[in-house]
């Protein structure tokens, strides 16, 4: 078995925003543990990381709050210093030396695989400050830093990037800003870390990208890979029980990736596609490129390769010059679509993007009430989706214990884990057989206000 280096050193990572943020945070602390750092509390650690999210203005704000708080948790740390990564890393640069004399390090999405190396200089070299936030012209290829065998087995579900950056530059969006132009990796190293995860215990794969489905399209991207042959590819590998993408663009969802909904067994009947907004009016403005006619055919498609598929969405309100009937169409999207859960937000301006010099903007009261009308209508829907589910048959993939349930006793077990269609299930099991990874045959016996209940079935 290969030996690990002697522990040099503790840290923390506290993560913000998306499932790349989640993704990039549980490469950087294998990257770290594989060096010989540990893991630890806020407050003993000597490496405090934040990976930030600024696709609002929110979750940039809570980065400053944070830092407040770090500096006074790690007070008693003398050799602490902190470090910011992700996408307001990107944003503010060296600015965070200035305002903020514990961070050393500032790492933007291109800079993440030089990271631990940064790390490690750092944590020898008190007066050193380094800042890793150029862009690459290609993919920023990293170690994966995987267990070694006998090391222990990673989650069942398991996440891997096949793309970084963006090319669309909607109007509203900082992440081409922050996260640099389309760059897709290598279709080879994306399989060989697929077939790696797999063999160390992962049944469940998510490929990532901010528009996952212009895989292949860039003008670097290399060999002749569409998103649709790879993810043939992926779905083909030896042992994966379920395969999973987000998030796609609307622009970019072909007919072929639609029709694999129909053809392949593995490939969850789940998608999450952003919509914005139900207004053609407001979708032009976004320069979304495609319009509420587009959008339905893909639904419609969608629906007719995979009659039971579950759809989620995004959708932003109070746009600068939206008005409430424009709203009122979004409201109705909704309806005619029914998808199964939302992510809104109230348009917030980002720095640098085209919206922001939008002179029509909305009351920020009147997107607080237009955000809680639509909010109550998915709740609604929502509702009716697990409701609905009462009574089906399914698989569920565990992957952890939960909290014990009603009437459970010391012969039983309670369970969480997700059924293809996402959705969380609690079952409970005769004590000892489950584990992280199993898949159980469950039938779907009551519907919770986010979550459903299962019962094993023969």
């Amino acid at each position: 078995m290969e030996h690990l280096p002697m522990a040099q050193g503790t840290f923390h990572i506290i993560t913000f925003g998306c499932q790349m943020n989640v993704n990039d945070s549980f490469w950087l602390a294998r990257s770290l543990q594989r060096r010989g750092f540990v893991e630890s509390p806020l407050e003993k650690a000597e490496v405090v990381i934040l990976n930030t999210c600024s696709v609002r203005d929110k979750p940039e704000q809570k980065v400053y709050a944070a830092l407040g708080r770090i500096k006074y948790e790690t007070r008693r740390v003398p050799s602490s210093f902190a470090v910011v990564a992700g996408c307001v890393a990107q944003q503010i640069g060296a600015g965070f030396f200035e305002r903020f004399p514990q961070v050393r390090l500032v790492v933007g999405g291109d800079g993440l695989a030089m990271a631990p190396d940064a790390i490690e200089r750092l944590h020898g070299d008190p007066s050193l400050r380094l800042n890793l936030t150029d862009f690459s012209e290609i993919y920023p290829e990293r170690d994966p830093a995987l267990p070694a065998q006998g090391e222990g087995e990673i989650p069942p579900v398991a996440f891997v990037n096949i793309m970084q950056g963006c090319d669309n530059f909607c109007t509203y969006c900082i992440v081409p800003f922050t996260r640099g132009r389309q760059k897709s990796r290598d279709a080879g190293a994306i399989l060989d870390e697929c077939r790696a995860l797999i063999d160390n215990g992962a049944k469940e794969i998510t490929l990532l990208g901010q528009n996952v489905n212009s895989y292949g399209l860039d003008k670097h991207a290399s060999g002749d890979t569409s998103f649709t042959r790879l993810l043939r590819k992926v779905s083909e590998l030896p042992g994966l029980a379920r395969l999973r993408f987000v998030t796609p663009h609307p622009k970019d969802l072909s007919p072929e990736v639609i029709a694999m909904f129909g053809e392949v067994p593995n490939l969850c009947p789940r998608l999450h596609l952003p919509l914005q907004a139900g207004s053609d009016r407001v979708l032009a403005r976004m320069n979304r490129k495609y319009d509420m006619a587009r959008y339905m055919t893909l639904v419609e498609g969608l629906r007719a390769a995979r009659p039971d598929i579950a759809l989620s969405t995004d959708l932003i309100v109070g746009f600068p010059g939206e008005t409430e009937e424009q709203f009122q169409e979004t409201l109705d999207a909704v309806r005619a679509v029914n998808f199964m859960s939302s992510f809104s937000f109230c348009y917030s301006d980002r720095p640098g993007t085209a919206a922001s010099r939008h002179t029509d903007k909305v009351e920020p009261a009147e997107k607080l009430r237009r955000l809680e009308r639509l909010q109550a209508l998915q709740e609604d829907l929502s509702s009716d989706w697990l409701k609905a589910r009462v009574g089906c048959k399914t698989d569920i993939l565990l992957e952890g214990a939960s909290r014990k349930q009603d009437g459970e006793d010391a012969a039983t077990e309670s369970w969480q884990g997700r059924d293809p269609w996402g959705d969380a299930v609690n079952v409970s099991l005769p004590a000892g057989i489950g584990k992280p990874g199993l898949i159980v045959p469950v039938i779907i016996v009551t519907a919770k206000k986010h979550s459903l209940i299962g019962e094993l079935r023969g």
